[in-house]
Order: structure tokens, then sequence, then C-alpha cells
């Protein structure tokens, strides 16, 4: 049985006075059926690790350098998100993908520097709007998860999330039949690659909010969500995990 996942996403959102909102969400969900993991901008994940120590949520990353160490200014290693308390790392996300030129083949580097590190590697695909409409998505993201995932991949290193680009922050989200047309395209994809693909857990983001969390979990290969702006506030993310938990 997969354990679900719900993953917080705060992009470059965050102080440290924000901490108080994972202080709220480990009081109210002290023992989750599902694992949390909550991943802050990196000035904040050491303090958010030490403000979670001994609850249930789990503290990550958004991004890490394909390089274990060097001259690479600005940048953040594997091992040093592991240091400060990250036991995850979101990696080729589709902010990622467009800001900053990130191809499959980096996407598919950090992974492997990010299981060297001790890290679960949170992979991220998903097609754009004009990729939609001109039917392209699921070999758009076949192709992502082909270059992105590395051959050693395991499901207790990696997850899987599938993010539609023309969803994620536009309150627009998929129906639940184009949702599950995609995670059980993706169970499939890594069938055809890794004995142990059922057990890789599959995260639905885009949109997630508390009034369509059980919707969207409801739905076939979903095993939990990476979630954006509904996860700054411990409200919001704790209304998401209890939809989880009940699915």
């Amino acid at each position: 049985m997969r354990r679900k996942l719900a993953a917080g996403n705060w992009k470059m959102n965050g102080l440290a006075a924000d901490l108080s909102e994972i202080e709220a969400l480990a009081a109210a969900h002290p023992a989750p059926r599902s694992e949390v993991l909550v991943c802050p901008p990196a000035t904040l994940i050491a303090q958010m690790a030490w403000k979670a120590r001994g609850s249930a949520v789990m503290v990550g990353g958004q991004d890490c350098h394909a390089r274990p160490s060097g001259a690479h200014t600005g940048d953040i290693a594997a091992a040093m998100l592991k240091d400060a308390g990250a036991s995850h790392v979101i990696l080729g996300h589709s902010e990622r993908r467009a800001d900053h030129g990130e191809t499959d083949a980096l996407v598919r580097a950090k992974a492997g520097a990010a299981d060297a590190a001790g890290l679960v590697a949170v992979i991220c695909v998903g097609e754009t709007e004009a990729e939609r409409d001109a039917g392209e998505t699921l070999g758009v993201i076949g192709a992502q998860l082909r270059g992105s995932v590395p051959d050693g991949a395991t499901a207790a290193s990696t997850v899987i999330a599938y993010e539609p680009v023309w969803a994620i922050g536009t309150g627009r989200t998929p129906t639940p039949a184009q949702i599950a047309e995609v995670h059980d395209f993706l169970r499939a994809e890594l069938g055809a690659r890794f004995a142990d693909a059922e057990d890789f857990r599959l995260l639905y983001g885009g949109s997630v909010k508390p009034s369509n969390a059980a919707e969207i979990f409801a739905t076939s290969n979903v095993d939990g969500a990476l979630v954006g702006g509904a996860s700054l506030k411990a409200a919001d993310f704790g209304a998401i995990i209890a939809a989880l938990d009940a699915a």
C-alpha cells in the first residue's frame, strides 16, 4: 500500500514569522495517516526543520544543483539541503523549467545528486495550455518522464508530481477524467521501466485547495498532492491533509 503524501511548495514566499504556520500545522495534525512535507525557501529550511522536530511534518528544498559542490554562486547542493534538515527536494517544477530554462537532462542530473545525498526527489512533469489544446499532453509528459527520471530511480527515492502548467496558480483545475488519464499513463510508463512501478507515488498539483481536494484524491492513481498557495496557511493545508487522510 502506497502511503499518501501531502507536499506543500511555498515557492518564493515566507519569512521567519511565517514559521508559526508550521507549529500550528504540526499541532493540528500530530499523527496524520498521510505523510506531510513542506518545502519553504532555502532561507527557512533549517529553522523550519527545527520547528518541526518531533512532529509529523517533513521539510524539503525547492531545487538543488547537479554538482555536489564547487564554484556555483547562488546555488545550493543537495548535501547542503540534507545538512539543513531537509528530507526531500522538488525538481523540474514548471517554474524552474520556464524561468531558468531547465531541461529534462538537467533535472535527471539533479535527481541523481539528490539521491546521492539521501534526499527523496519530487520530480515534476506537466504540459502547457497550448500543448494540451494541440492534443500533445501525453506525448509531452511521457518525454519529460523518460528524460527527467534516472534509470536508477526507485519508489523509495522518487516521487512524481503531475502539474499541468495551465492550472498552476490560475484557479483552473483539470477534470477528474483528465487527471486520471495522465496519472494512469504515468503509472503505465513507470511500469515499462521500473520493477517497483506500483510503489511510486504520483501527486497531482495545480490549484489544489480544500474545496476540490476530496474530488482530486478520489481519482485513479492519485496518491497525494503538491500544493502551492494553499500550503502557506496551516488551516488551508490542514484541510487538504484531512481530505487526503480520508480518501
